[in-house]
């Protein structure tokens, strides 16, 4: 699929079909994540697969009871590693290199996923100790996107976007 016809295609899904993903989508997906740039190529993040339904399930209590997430086949979690842009950056890496990190490449894996004909939805709205807790309680690390990817049982509307004209704010 074409760069510009992903980005019109994509859409937050919030119901998938049961139907697994295969192994050679996921690991295009995953590799799609792990070339996202980031600050110093440091790539201070780390990316948590969840395919365990109990896990799952504690996710979505974790994510003010979004249902969906149970749903979709894979879950990746996307978590901000601010010790190791702090080595570098110090508090500016810590605070803001990890998360932009972290976010650019739960971007490229959500934008890989829809390339692949699957759905996703970003999922921003939860309880970060809560997630944690499903992730095994690793040290250190900041939940930042949980990303439920799956075959779409919904084709939403495209959503209203802001004009160019709005967003855009031209200095010269």
């Amino acid at each position: 699929m074409e760069f510009f016809e992903v980005i019109k295609k994509r859409r937050s899904v919030r119901a998938f079909k049961p139907d697994p993903i295969d192994d050679s989508q996921l690991k295009k997906i995953l590799e799609a994540a792990n070339s996202a740039p980031s600050a110093g190529n440091l790539q201070a993040y780390e990316i948590f697969l969840i395919k365990d339904m109990k896990r799952k399930r504690g996710l979505v209590k974790a994510a003010l009871y979004q249902d969906f997430i149970a749903e979709a086949p894979i879950v990746l979690v996307f978590c901000a590693n601010p010790l190791r842009s702090a080595s570098r950056y110090g508090r500016r890496g810590a605070e803001l290199y990890s998360l932009q990190d972290a976010t650019i490449a739960a971007t490229f894996a959500q934008l890989a996923a829809t390339a692949l004909g699957l759905a996703s939805v970003w999922v921003g709205a939860f309880d970060d100790g809560m997630v944690l807790q499903e992730l095994g309680n690793p040290p250190n690390l900041r939940p930042i996107a949980i990303l439920p990817i799956g075959y779409a049982a919904e084709e939403p509307e495209p959503t209203p976007r802001r004009s160019l004209k709005d967003l855009v704010h031209i200095l010269e």
